[in-house]
């Protein structure tokens, strides 16, 4: 049964109602010594908060998709065959545009939010230089069918999850089709394909997006193999010029990281409460030393980059959670490198789904107009300095809409 299933959740649901029907029916008809009596009423209460957790916990792990399945939640899935020495530029010396073309088989995804926005395709990619096997969710954008667009090559996005957390998060929780879909329509943002490749790849930790020979690869993975598989599939525009990558939490420091680390692979990157240090994820492996901590922490690789890295970043963060880490690069970068922050107080909420939710529809309009694929106004991604929340609403907060003149009334 799958741990994101509706039997599942309709079976937990089923069993907390007799779990709480148990006591009331039979907790003064319990017959026998005063010890088997004591034991049944204490394994009828212990299976009645079991059953309340274990739904609690279901209803938490669907809303934010942290857990995908079994294996996942019980730190026994492994999603790499092989993680040799690629070297410093990640390739192993192959001749990347020399491999052939490998044509994928997708089917529907399943679970909330893909089929929404005409759906969510998915696929089973083995990484050629990688190493690494694993799903890919890949969801098209309006246009990609019409006749008019037959010949024409699409941007893309690739959406990174927090750590723990499911690549199709990004649809089920943060609904980034559903609220991009009518936009695109519209020309109010550019029609983006959007990528989203599993990043949770070995059972209880997290990769920090970082290649790590003999144990995995995963920078590799999600800048070589993906954008190779996506471009051998579908119209998409080469990289960089048409690429960019975008996450929250731990994924936001993997979009920063590697939009810094690979210039020649993206163009930009969207950072949602991200940090610089990969020790801001004590789970990540690219914390197990000071080397590897240095080689992916994308402030210490911008302050060191010989050249500036042609890029734009997007950063947003509250006091204590990416606002210090954005300031930071904000201020390490020089041309032709930009970097974009947008404060969110406090008063916008925690470290949630609820948070970044909002800040979806901003970002991909700054993403629309740093690309070149469009002039939009820049300042309704932006959020007031000032502390005051003016009034606005927890979602105006987050999303960059606050009154910067009522904030500034409020002084």
């Amino acid at each position: 049964m799958s741990l994101t299933g509706t039997a599942f959740l309709y079976t937990l649901i089923a069993l907390s109602i007799v779990a709480l029907a148990l006591p009331l029916a039979l907790w003064s008809r319990v017959r026998g010594p005063r010890a088997l009596r004591t034991a049944t009423r204490a394994l009828m209460l212990l299976f009645a908060q079991g059953t309340a957790v274990a739904l609690v916990f279901t209803l938490v792990n669907n809303a934010n998709n942290l857990y995908d399945n079994w294996a996942d939640l019980l730190g026994t899935g492994d999603h790499v065959q092989q993680a040799a020495n690629l070297g410093a530029d990640g390739t192993g010396g192959i001749a990347l545009k020399r491999l052939p073309k490998v044509r994928q088989t997708f089917r529907p995804a399943t679970g909330p939010g893909m089929r929404a926005a005409g759906g969510v395709r998915v696929t089973q990619l083995k990484g050629r230089v990688s190493g690494v096997n694993a799903e890919v969710y890949v969801w098209l954008p309006p246009q990609y069918g019409e006749p008019a667009y037959r010949h024409h090559k699409f941007p893309v996005v690739e959406l990174l999850p927090g750590y723990p957390g499911q690549a199709k998060a990004w649809f089920g929780s943060l609904h980034v089709n559903e609220q991009l879909e009518p936009l695109m329509r519209d020309g109010q943002v550019a029609p983006f394909i959007l990528v989203a490749p599993r990043t949770n790849l070995l059972a209880g930790v997290d990769t920090g997006c970082a290649n790590i020979p003999g144990t995995v690869n995963a920078d590799t993975w999600l800048s070589v193999d993906v954008p190779m598989m996506v471009m051998d599939n579908f119209r998409a525009e080469s990289a960089p010029e048409g690429w960019a990558v975008a996450g929250y939490s731990a994924g936001a420091h993997c979009a920063a990281k590697l939009a810094v680390a690979h210039p020649d692979r993206y163009r930009a990157a969207v950072s949602l409460s991200g940090y610089n240090d990969p020790i801001g994820e004590r789970a990540s492996l690219a914390a197990q030393n000071p080397a590897l901590r240095a080689e992916n922490n994308p402030y210490l690789l911008l302050r060191k980059a010989p050249v500036p890295p042609r890029i734009s970043l997007y950063l947003s963060g509250q006091p204590h959670d990416g606002y210090e880490a954005a300031v930071a690069l904000e201020q390490a970068a020089k041309a032709p490198t930009t970097v974009h922050v947008v404060y969110v107080p406090r008063s916008a909420g925690g470290h949630t789904m609820a948070l970044w939710r909002p800040q979806v529809v901003p970002a991909f309009r700054w993403l629309t107009e740093v690309m070149g694929r469009g002039r939009v106004t820049a300042g309704r991604a932006a959020l007031p300095r000032s502390p005051s929340t003016a009034g606005a609403t927890p979602a105006e907060l987050a999303s960059g809409t606050a009154s910067r003149a009522g904030a500034a009334r409020r002084r």
